[in-house]
């Protein structure tokens, strides 16, 4: 398996971040082979045996078949009543366990304690947000008794109130690789968000539980008959036909939802629930993979571990405020269909090929109702990652105004940055005193860019800008004093775009800015025009189009 240029860069970023701390994190969204990375990884590390846990049977088998089609090494499974180095030839290299299993025992640890933590080099945290939990920690406490041990935790898509807790457990991330990055690169569909109102649906009286809604007050909600119809009716209307996942809120919840959607056509829909019996999921999975009905409506079955790249619509009947669990159900619509990408080494072949492709987009569809105090989770969180607050917020509102109709929440996110931008610039201009002079004060550098700040991920608090990035960011004219990580990496990136796009300097557009010209013009032009001023004593030309902003 040929790794896919940002899977060679994380592979490459773990390495890098292992020669200076012990343990790291790689974050990269679902349906971009985060398996195969850290099989790769694994494929790398020259001695020892290597761990990898999960928390799902499904994950467990997925993970141990690729690992073996990438190191050519079949691993042993510790599950249940399966049980690892019990092999004729000796003790297999990889090991695949459950979390639950290493747990196991009478006091917890036996199952664990199984294992010598001397004889492994690597510990692969797989869906690394459960980290914080404590099972977790009493394994990371007996094999980090190896004191040679590494450790890679490896997530999609984690909470916000999760990251700091995460950088509690990691050294540092090694990669992140946002789902909007994999978009724009071309190897994930664009999302289209519908927001549809549901008259009478209100959530405003449902508890919280361990930071999500409360299943059974949820279940109650969404199983009234009035909310019934609200959702089934429109999905029907939206999904026209095409193969869909509907992801409900309880096991009565979706028969009946199942049942409406067979009134309206019939057996276009079939459910499946975590106590369907396996052979008749199988069977359910093998059909719904056909095309042999068109809705799959599940409860907790296809949150992980569940490929189809077939799916166009995604049908959120069961809301949700936790970023993690939205980001999962969604990814379950964002691979491309198979074989469409990766023939094409550019991204913009690859975006050509899946917008002429019969998938061309993923919709999901959300239920709005009255949602009281609970923030609940949308497409603009999981796309949203290293955008402030206030920008995922007013791209959310595009998407809730457009009453039921497609929005593309990757350029409803742009807008919202730019709209932002723009009414931060025109206050900054408006705050201008009129006779007021040019001075030499610090000018931020983000105004002249004319980009927002990213906001601060968890991990990322109270960490400082390296000396290579402060001499960077200096070299080219920023004052770095007060400078946090987060924002020296933004704008350190933003010189780089720049020089690689020919676009004009730091200096270039602190100058251009000055004058009231625009700051991203390439650079021979700012060059063209910083001589004209130069030429006319600093002042702007008279058949300039614009006047001059006096920055202070």
């Amino acid at each position: 398996m040929k790794l896919r240029s940002y899977q060679q860069a994380a592979v490459d970023g773990i390495f890098d971040a292992w020669r200076i701390v012990r343990s790291t994190l790689l974050v990269q969204p679902t349906g971009t082979g985060k398996t195969v990375t850290f099989a790769h990884v694994i494929n790398r590390v020259p001695m020892g045996r290597t761990l990898v846990l999960a928390h799902r049977e499904e994950l467990i088998f997925q993970a141990a078949d690729k690992i073996e089609a990438v190191t050519g090494v079949k691993p042993d499974i510790e599950m249940a009543e399966m049980r690892a180095d019990h092999a004729m030839f000796g003790k297999a290299r990889v090991v695949v366990s459950s979390i639950q299993t290493q747990c196991a025992g009478r006091n917890g640890d036996s199952r664990m304690k199984r294992f010598n933590p001397q004889e492994f080099s690597l510990l692969v945290l797989d869906e690394a947000h459960h980290a914080t939990a404590p099972t977790y920690r009493r394994v990371l406490e007996h094999y980090g008794q190896n004191p040679d041990l590494k450790i890679l935790g490896v997530t999609a898509t984690p909470d916000r109130h999760d990251e700091e807790a995460l950088g509690q457990v990691f050294d540092s991330v090694a990669y992140d690789y946002e789902l909007l990055d994999a978009i724009r690169d071309g190897w994930l569909v664009p999302i289209q968000q519908r927001s549809v109102v549901v008259d009478g649906l209100d959530y405003s009286g449902v508890r919280t539980t361990a930071g999500d809604l409360n299943g059974a007050d949820l279940a109650r909600v969404m199983e009234y008959e009035e909310t019934l119809h609200g959702i089934a009716a429109p999905t029907m209307e939206l999904a026209a036909g095409r193969k869909t996942l509907v992801f409900a809120a309880s096991v009565a919840h979706a028969e009946r939802l199942c049942e409406i959607f067979n009134r309206h056509r019939p057996q276009c829909a079939r459910f499946v629930t975590g106590t369907t019996p396996k052979d008749e999921r199988r069977a359910m999975l093998a059909d719904y993979a056909a095309g042999k009905f068109q809705m799959l409506v599940n409860v907790g079955v296809a949150t992980e571990g569940f490929d189809e790249p077939g799916i166009v619509c995604i049908v959120m009947a069961r809301p949700t405020k936790s970023r993690a669990l939205y980001a999962q159900m969604a990814g379950r619509g964002t691979r491309p269909l198979p074989g469409l990408v990766d023939a094409h080494p550019e991204a913009d072949a690859r975006r050509a090929a899946i917008a002429a492709s019969p998938k061309s987009a993923c919709e999901i569809i959300d239920f709005v109702g009255n949602s009281g105090r609970h923030r609940l989770i949308t497409t603009a969180d999981i796309l949203g990652g290293n955008y402030s607050d206030e920008v995922v917020d007013r791209a959310r509102a595009t998407a809730e105004k457009a009453d039921g109709a497609a929005v593309d929440m990757a350029e409803a996110l742009v807008d919202a940055e730019k709209d932002l931008a723009e009414e931060r610039e025109r206050a900054r201009r408006a705050a201008i005193r009129a006779k007021a002079r040019y001075t030499s004060q610090v000018v931020d550098p983000f105004d002249v860019f004319h980009i927002e700040p990213w906001r601060e991920r968890g991990w990322d608090k109270g960490r400082q800008p390296s000396e290579k990035m402060l001499a960077l960011l200096e070299r080219n004219g920023i004052d770095t004093k007060g400078l946090s990580f987060t924002q020296a990496k933004q704008l350190v990136g933003e010189i780089i775009r720049r020089y690689e796009e020919r676009k004009c300097s730091f200096k270039q557009a602190r100058l251009l800015s000055r004058y009231g010209y625009p700051t991203d013009v390439p650079f021979a032009e700012a060059s063209r025009l910083i001589d004209a001023l130069a030429k006319n004593g600093w002042r702007r030309p008279a058949d300039s189009p614009a006047e001059p902003v006096e920055v202070y």
